[in-house]
């Protein structure tokens, strides 16, 4: 789901960084004022799970790739603010060292898969656990967590035509309008990764539960 450097127009690029930058940095002071050291090795397990999901990129039909992204658990486990500044980190490290999304996209890759998946999975899950079962609604707000991220990247990619394009009509930057990437992108994340991503919210947060905080109430 990395969105690659020159897929975005410079506009996009600098409008995808003001809104990201100032939510992660807003993000952060939550973190300094609600962190607890004893959850340090919690945190930093789920976010090293989520840079490994993250790195695994599938390809499937349709000329695009996906891979599980992790930021529900995190968001459930600590709060939205914890896990969009944890995916932010990773994406910043996997963009500058790894090559995996672009610099130029990297406010649009965190917007997606760091900001907007935190608050819809943590609220998804919140809201839902009220009326559904609790293995459902771990499964549901993963789901919904990842298939979100996806509409925020196919929509600004899908747009890219329409914002920048030669006189003879042709797009400068990324070639397909919102008709090819709302499915390719949504499409796939629904069917195919929103699963993956569920599962893994569900078993990730099953293990934590049933393990790790049974220990620590023991202890």
């Amino acid at each position: 789901m990395h969105v690659p450097d020159g897929y975005l127009s410079p506009a996009t690029a600098i409008v995808s960084y003001a809104a990201a930058a100032p939510a992660l940095a807003y993000g952060l002071k939550k973190v300094k004022e609600d962190f607890q050291e004893e959850n340090l090795a919690l945190l930093s397990t789920v976010t090293a799970l989520s840079f490994m999901a993250m790195m695994l990129n599938i390809p499937i039909p349709g000329g695009t790739s996906g891979h599980a992204i992790g930021t529900a658990v995190i968001a459930i486990l600590f709060n939205p603010y914890f896990a969009a500044v944890a995916i932010g980190l990773v994406l910043i490290i996997q963009a500058l060292l790894f090559g995996d999304g672009g610099v130029t996209a990297l406010g649009l890759n965190i917007f997606a898969m760091g900001i907007t998946a935190s608050f819809v999975g943590y609220y998804a899950y919140h809201l839902t656990k009220k009326f559904l079962n609790e293995k459902i609604a771990l499964f549901f707000s993963g789901w919904l967590s990842i298939v979100c991220a996806s509409v925020v990247i196919a929509v600004v990619l899908g747009i890219q035509p329409l914002i920048a394009s030669d006189p003879s009509g042709k797009p400068l930057y990324f070639p397909f309008d919102l008709k090819v990437t709302i499915p390719a992108i949504v499409f796939s994340h629904m069917v195919y990764f929103g699963v993956a991503e569920g599962i893994y919210t569900l078993l990730v947060i099953s293990f934590v539960n049933k393990y790790y905080f049974k220990n620590e109430n023991s202890a």
